[in-house]
């Protein structure tokens, strides 16, 4: 007598969607994270899968002590950081806007306001929560490259939230508490464990790493790598012995196989 086994496997034909996923380390402060952000942006533009992508962005802080001193310039104020000559720093910069003129981006060094950005990547982890997380990354980069916004401030940083569409009273209760406290550290805390030593860091579908502002042909490359393994791979292991007969349903119906 056929019995029909109900433990066995069902198979099922499931069309699979590919997905990618991109985690970006980056401080609001980093010039570099700026640039290394429309070098990604531009080639994923070329990318025919773009809307099969999502982008993640983790905090980093480049300078954890870094704080506001009213009156002292941008260019003061890092070449005491770094010990270097002014003229240096200045002319070191100078070539840093230089390359982000190329993607289309203004930094206004002469202006800049030197700042600690841990508030303002809370109040970035917050809009996440609020599907604001793309908007407020570029939001905060841009007023501190272009419009030389203090984005320490909290009255400063609740505007310029609010401009993205996020409420301005819960962003400054947020601002006032602890909030999002933990989620920032522990982006932190990943980025060390993972041996990222600068910013930005680029990681495709947690399997390949890009550091730095590379040039657009990079992630490019990047993009078209990770999409390939991922639509090769299979989406299940088979452990079935070999060549061993089993019970199984198709959309086709069901076949009884005997021991």
């Amino acid at each position: 007598m056929l019995l029909f086994d109900f433990a066995s496997m069902c198979i099922f034909k499931l069309e699979e969607v590919l997905k990618l996923k991109i985690e970006v380390w980056s401080d609001f402060v980093c010039p570099f994270c700026y640039i290394g952000k429309r070098h990604l942006e531009h080639a994923l533009e070329k990318f025919p899968h773009r809307d099969s992508v999502t982008i993640e962005y983790k905090s980093f802080q480049l300078d954890p002590n870094a704080r506001h001193i009213p009156g002292k310039s941008f260019y003061e104020t890092f070449s005491e950081l770094k010990g270097m000559p002014l003229n240096q720093v200045i002319a070191m910069n100078k070539q840093v806007g230089e390359q982000a003129k190329k993607v289309g981006l203004t930094y206004r060094f002469d202006t800049m306001q030197y700042a600690n950005t841990f508030d303002a990547h809370r109040v970035a982890k917050y809009a996440e929560t609020a599907g604001k997380g793309k908007e407020i990354t570029e939001r905060f980069l841009f007023a501190y490259f272009t419009e030389s916004k203090l984005i320490s401030d909290h009255e400063t940083l609740a505007d310029l939230a609010e401009e993205v569409g996020l409420d301005r009273e819960e962003v400054l209760n947020v601002l006032k508490s602890n909030k999002y406290t933990r989620e920032v550290r522990e982006d932190i805390d990943v980025a060390r464990q993972i041996g990222v030593r600068g910013v930005p860091f680029f990681v495709f579908n947690e399997k390949y790493a890009v550091s730095g502002a590379q040039p657009e042909e990079v992630f490019v490359q990047a993009l078209e790598k990770v999409w390939e393994e991922e639509k090769e791979k299979p989406a299940l292991q088979p452990l079935n012995p070999k060549q061993s007969e089993t019970s199984y349903c198709t959309d086709e119906g069901c076949e009884i196989k005997e021991k």
